[in-house]
């Protein structure tokens, strides 16, 4: 499955783009939160939702791991696909969308194109409980190259078996305390002594 893609950022509009990575273009669906933040970028990372039926294969596309996380839970509503879902996040902020569900608002969600009354009372018998666990979860905003290598720094070592909250906290003392600039490898090595 393809997670995420890093490239050059070709034919950018609203609804989706083309990132070419060596010589090849995937075509990828976004929301309007992922546009505003790429619209004038010419190449980044993308968070990447490979979405696969019986008829066909796509690519959705997040500026932040967290939206693509709302975008999952979305599509687990009965009666929402991947373009409902998609078109959810371009009606509203993630913020505003958790405040509608929470407070169970429902003319607000209506007034999202393709949502219904019955649709919008759905998302929020179903997620009302969910949001909650989420709104606590740190999520890293976007790829910087600061964020990039500590994002990957800590799903390492929770891939070697380490607790998310430990690595999360080895790693930031390993940033805070290195005498010069760390690569992946050696911020890896550094925040395992760290543990």
């Amino acid at each position: 499955m393809i997670a995420l893609l890093k490239g050059n950022f070709l034919y950018l509009t609203p609804a989706k783009l083309i990132v070419e990575i060596g010589g090849l273009g995937y075509e990828v669906q976004i929301s309007l939160q992922t546009y505003e933040p790429i619209k004038n970028l010419t190449e980044g990372s993308l968070f990447i939702y490979h979405h696969i039926t019986e008829q066909s294969q796509s690519l959705f596309g997040f500026y932040t791991q967290k939206e693509k996380e709302i975008f999952i839970l979305l599509m687990t509503v009965n009666g929402i696909g991947a373009n409902t879902a998609r078109l959810i996040l371009s009606g509203m902020q993630i913020d505003e969308l958790f405040k509608a569900i929470s407070l169970g608002n429902l003319l607000q969600l209506e007034k999202i194109k393709g949502i219904g009354k019955k649709t919008a009372e759905r998302i929020i018998i179903e997620l009302k409980d969910k949001i909650i666990k989420i709104s606590s979860t740190n999520f890293e905003e976007g790829l910087s190259p600061e964020k990039n290598i500590k994002h990957d720094a800590i799903q390492a070592l929770m891939t070697l078996g380490i607790a998310k909250i430990i690595a999360e906290k080895s790693v930031e003392t390993s940033l805070l305390n290195a005498t010069e600039d760390l690569n992946l490898e050696s911020l890896i090595k550094l925040a395992l002594k760290n543990c």
